[in-house]
């Protein structure tokens, strides 16, 4: 097949063989005989976690269907599947998600191997949702994994880096459907810093933006409601006018200050309800690039307030903002949040200006606050550290030497850090 690359188009490959398989058979049989094997779904990630030249599979046509417990309380989705159907599904069922992030192109599969998350004070990643995986194995078999289902096997896989088979389906917890109401306005980046704790305390789910160079910041608060739908607007041209910002900040770096204050300066507030599955998701169609850590929570603002002091004194160029969130914490083996509740803070570059310098050079103000980088963000870390910051992760490698003997998951980015 041509060349494949990830959404930002920094991670590029040249897979000998790319299959879209239609039954679980097919599969069976890619799996079996081929030497090297990565799945992709939308290419979100940032990391070369799907890089390869072997075969390199998408699963959006395998075959499956949304199957909904008598309790309703869980259901058995395709992995292959994006949220983006996955939630419309649901929704249809009269079910959600707990929550999401603010994207949903990505593969159920992808989304849990990955431990991504949205924000909220008592709501973890979607990997603390799952229940039970059926997967297909380096060996072509296809296995049933659970927390009584060989343990270990499910453990690992809860957050799993595409390293424990080919996921086919996944159970996960989901609740009624219900609505959101969205609310956004304008802050002084001062009150913020004073106020965001009590903020996120008030809201089930509260993040904001922040550029480097301004000194008002974005607030974004979304809430349970039993409410109307507010009617969907015209499309915005917002999305035109900040491309011509990151373009103008490319081409006069100095001018990124200025710019940052004008962008944020003309934010209007936005107050909108409807179904959650449509709340969540934002749209996102200027590529960048990002690099996201997880920190103590009490550590996430002063760590913020770090960064941005650094950028603003070595005068850096950055086109887009810092977000920052709350997410709770969990028990996964490798999981940035598996040291209890977390702040999350994702910085960000536009993908036509350099970026590995800023977050190589950036990663040590967050690692020194206690900060563990999401796995599907950019990061530098070595094999010697993430033994460090995980103290599981031999045990990690050790079910994957079981079920990959061979080491037919990995790629040259994960055998180095778990072969």
């Amino acid at each position: 097949m041509a060349d494949w690359s990830n959404w930002s188009g920094s991670v590029r490959a040249a897979p000998a063989q790319f299959e879209q398989p239609k039954t679980v058979a097919e599969l069976q049989a890619l799996v079996r005989g081929a030497a090297k094997v990565r799945v992709v779904g939308a290419g979100h990630s940032f990391t070369p976690l799907c890089e390869t030249d072997g075969l390199l599979l998408n699963l959006s046509e395998l075959e499956g269907e949304l199957v909904i417990a008598p309790d309703r309380k869980t259901v058995t989705a395709p992995a292959g599947w994006s949220l983006k159907r996955l939630t419309k599904a649901l929704w249809d069922e009269g079910l959600s998600l707990a929550n999401q992030g603010d994207v949903n192109p990505q593969s159920l599969a992808g989304a849990l191997g990955t431990g991504t998350h949205g924000t909220g004070r008592d709501l973890g990643s979607l990997s603390t949702m799952v229940r039970g995986f059926s997967s297909v194995m380096a060996d072509g078999a296809l296995v049933e994994t659970s927390r009584t289902q060989d343990p270990d096997l499910f453990e690992a896989q809860r957050l799993s880096l595409g390293l424990f088979g080919v996921a086919v389906a996944a159970t996960i917890d989901v609740l009624p459907a219900y609505k959101l109401e969205e609310r956004v306005e304008k802050k002084p980046m001062a009150w913020v810093y004073e106020n965001f704790d009590d903020l996120a305390q008030r809201h089930r789910h509260a993040e904001f933006f922040v550029f480097p160079y301004a000194d008002d910041a974005i607030v974004k608060t979304l809430h349970p409601i039993e409410a109307e739908d507010t009617p969907r607007g015209k499309p915005s041209n917002e999305e035109d006018t900040f491309r011509f910002c990151c373009d103008m900040t490319k081409a006069f770096p100095f001018l990124a200050g200025p710019i940052q204050r004008f962008v944020t300066g003309a934010s209007g507030d936005v107050h909108k309800v409807g179904p959650a599955y449509r709340i969540f998701p934002s749209t996102r169609n200027i590529r960048f690039e990002e690099m996201e850590y997880e920190l103590p929570r009490a550590a996430g603002l002063p760590a913020l307030r770090e960064a941005i002091t650094w950028i603003r004194k070595t005068r850096r160029p950055v086109a887009f903002p810092f977000e920052f969130r709350w997410a709770a914490g969990d028990d996964i083996w490798i999981s940035p949040f598996n040291k209890g509740p977390g702040a999350s803070i994702s910085m960000h570059q536009y993908a036509k200006m350099p970026w590995r310098d800023l977050f190589s050079q950036a990663e040590p103000i967050f690692r020194a606050h206690g900060g563990r980088p999401h796995w599907g963000k950019r990061h530098f870390l070595s094999r010697g550290e993430v033994d460090i910051l995980y103290p599981q992760a031999e045990r990690f490698r050790e079910v994957r030497r079981r079920t990959d003997p061979t080491g037919k998951f990995l790629n040259t980015h994960l055998a180095d850090l778990f072969s």
